[in-house]
């Protein structure tokens, strides 16, 4: 599988310019790209408080259409982060988009100090299979607690994909997170972070990185905008839980009601 890690700048509260750098990256992917994976919030960025209610869209507004039609277009899937909002409340959402429309949904369940208030906490876990594996979808602050990765291992997931938006002083925190959930659950794990100056004096990062089922670094960007192609070996899902598989040795199991869905989905609702 070959998945293009868009890492670059973004503007807070500014839905065209963002949407656009994001239909650009797509119209420009490799012709055998299978996935393109985007920061966090990528299309309307963090969002103040003044403007979270002018700049929230539903997962079926105009932006996500627009970008699930450049999906279409070139025959990719990408996952892209958006402030949603559903009725009167708010969530930092991130959506795998394939040619067949939204394959997940996922809405962050940890949120980081600055958000609450702001958004709602999601109230599951959930993963879907898509070309021969099994993808869960994390957003930044979610990598720093590991059950959430362990729910999605719960599920099944062979590849963990995280939209970032993580900013000084805090990237080593995330480097060494993103192995550790790798390793721990045997599985791909993927961060795509945002670069450059924020709102609020914040600097993010950088750092997007690519991460083997035995924590292997496979790729780790630097802190300026970037498009990297990896393709991962998925021989080494098998290689990695051969000798032993630490979801079936465990000896304490998450809580929480699993849905499995007609269409492939399972979840793991909080308690």
């Amino acid at each position: 599988m070959k998945i293009e890690l868009i890492q670059l700048a973004g503007r807070d509260g500014d839905t065209t310019y963002n949407l656009q750098r994001t239909l650009d990256a797509i119209a420009g992917c490799a012709a055998d790209t299978d996935l393109l994976v985007f920061p966090e919030t990528q299309l309307m960025g963090f969002a103040s408080a003044a403007q979270l209610p002018e700049v929230a869209e539903s997962v079926d507004g105009p932006s996500v259409q627009a970008v699930l039609q450049a999906v279409r277009e070139r025959g990719v899937a990408v996952v892209i982060g958006l402030a949603e909002k559903a009725e009167d409340r708010f969530y930092n959402t991130s959506l795998l988009l394939t040619p067949e429309g939204i394959a997940l949904r996922y809405r962050k369940t940890h949120l980081w100090p600055s958000e609450r208030g702001l958004f709602e906490p999601g109230d599951r876990y959930t993963t879907v299979s898509w070309k021969g594996l099994r993808i869960g979808l994390l957003i930044c602050y979610d990598i720093e607690l590991p059950e959430s990765s362990r729910a999605l291992a719960q599920l099944g997931v062979d590849l963990i994909v995280v939209t970032n938006g993580n900013m000084d002083p805090y990237c080593p925190v995330h480097r060494t997170a993103i192995m550790a959930r790798a390793q721990e659950n045997q599985a791909f794990a993927l961060m795509v972070n945002r670069v450059g100056p924020g709102d609020d004096g914040l600097v993010f990062a950088g750092g997007s990185a690519v991460v083997d089922p035995h924590g292997r670094l496979l790729f780790e960007a630097g802190r300026e905008a970037c498009r990297q192609v990896v393709e991962l070996d998925l021989q080494q899902l098998e290689h990695a839980r051969r000798d032993y598989d630490y979801l079936a040795d465990r000896r304490l199991q998450l809580p929480g009601q699993r849905v499995d869905h007609a269409d492939g989905r399972r979840e793991l609702l909080i308690p």
